[in-house]
Order: C-alpha cells, then sequence, then structure tokens
C-alpha cells in the first residue's frame, strides 16, 4: 500500500459521474504506459470514492452503472488509465527530471555521431534538447518521448541510432571467466572456442557502448585480449 501522505488523486468523470482513486504519482504514470505495474501495489486505499478529499465513497449502483462491476481493482484500473492525475508541482517536477535523465542516458548510450562513429557525451545531448525546447512529458510513454527527443535534435546535432559488431579474442587464461560477462553485456551473435582455449565471439552492442565494452575486455584480459570493429 501506498503512504497516504504521499498520494494523489486520479480522477475520471463518466456517466455524470466523478470517481477517484488515491494512488502513487509514478506507479500510476507507469500503469498508464503499460509498465508491468500491478494495481493494488499503487493505490493508498481500495476505495473507489465521490471525492477522496472528504472520504466519500461511490456507492455500488454508481460504480456499477458506469462499470458494470463493482471490483474496485478493476474500476481504479480503468481510472489510472482514462483519467487525469493530480500531481502536484513539486511531484510533476520529479517525475519530469527524472525521466529527462532517462531519455538522456538511453539516447547517449545507443546513438552515436555518424561523422565521426562516436557517442554523443550526454550532456551534448541535454544542451541540444535544451535548444530545441525540448518539453518532457510524465504522460506520455518512454518510447514516445525517445523518438519525439530524436526528431527535435536531429537538426542541432548529427545523430543516429546504430548497433555494431565488435569481434573479441580472448587468451585461454582468461577466456573461462570472461566469457560470462561479455555474454551478459551485449547480444552474442556467434562464438567459437579454440583448441589452444581461446574464446573468440562477435558481440552486437549499441554504438555508444563501445568505450565500456572495449574497457570490459581490457579490464577482464589485462589488456591481452583482442578486439575488431567489424563493418556490417
Amino acid at each position: 500500500m501506498v503512504n497516504l501522505e504521499e498520494a494523489v488523486t486520479a480522477r475520471l468523470k463518466t456517466h455524470g459521474t466523478v470517481f477517484e482513486v488515491l494512488v502513487d504519482p509514478e506507479g500510476a504514470l507507469m500503469y498508464r504506459q503499460g509498465g508491468d505495474v500491478e494495481v493494488e501495489k499503487i493505490l493508498a486505499a481500495e476505495d473507489v470514492f465521490e471525492n477522496a478529499s472528504r472520504g466519500d465513497r461511490s456507492s455500488e449502483e454508481d460504480l456499477l452503472r458506469a462499470f458494470e462491476t463493482t471490483d474496485v481493482l478493476a474500476i481504479a484500473g480503468k481510472i489510472i488509465k482514462k483519467g487525469e492525475l493530480q500531481l502536484t508541482a513539486e511531484q510533476r517536477k520529479r517525475i519530469v527530471d527524472n525521466k529527462r535523465k532517462q531519455v538522456v542516458s538511453f539516447i547517449a548510450t545507443n546513438a552515436i555521431n555518424p561523422q565521426t562513429g562516436t557517442p554523443h557525451p550526454p550532456a551534448r545531448i541535454e544542451r541540444a534538447m535544451e535548444e530545441a525546447h525540448v518539453n518532457v512529458d510524465p504522460t506520455k510513454t518512454f518510447e514516445d518521448m525517445i523518438n519525439l527527443t530524436m526528431k527535435a535534435i536531429r537538426p542541432i546535432i548529427p545523430i543516429r541510432f546504430e548497433e555494431v559488431d565488435v569481434a573479441v579474442k580472448m587468451p585461454p587464461a582468461y577466456a573461462p571467466k570472461a566469457y560470462g560477462e561479455i555474454a551478459a553485456f551485449a547480444k552474442l551473435q556467434r562464438e567459437e572456442w579454440l583448441n589452444d582455449g581461446s574464446w573468440v565471439g562477435v558481440i552486437r552492442l549499441p554504438a555508444g557502448l563501445q568505450t565500456e565494452f572495449y574497457s570490459l575486455v581490457n579490464r577482464l584480459s589485462k589488456g591481452e585480449a583482442e578486439t575488431k570493429l567489424l563493418k556490417r
């Protein structure tokens, strides 16, 4: 259950009546956007209200007329999905700031400058978003915000999403231990164990993760592994 002091009201007007539930603001936004969230875990009270601030509960008659059920969780789900969330200015700012950071991090990780083949630093992406006046909307899905942001900043900086293939040859002394970490880091396209105990693999990863990947390989092999960026 959500703390009542931290909850906000989700409100839906239908069939001439207002229905309200008290919810965790961030959990409710995730639910609206199709996230894997259980309704009961984002409710502050398992009740449907006519007026939540006064504690006036909706009648069974009104619930049946509007939703054809009295199941609070089913009704709450519909109110959260279709209604409006009454966020405070502080809550909205916190959610927007977190979402902006997630958008910047995702783009920095998965996109590159096609002119140089290198990733853009997060600070450069943030500046481009400011210049393009990108407004982060907490009610939009993460995927929608990524698409809107990329469209807005492309006229400002050269950028595109791209994956790269990197071949790795890990010496026998490090191969058994390194294999698991490398395979967990990105998508393993193909692999082979050589007669001398060396491991060879081709890894596909977001272009923006190249530097991090090379650092991982160097750490696992003490700088003895071989890597090669492959053309696709």
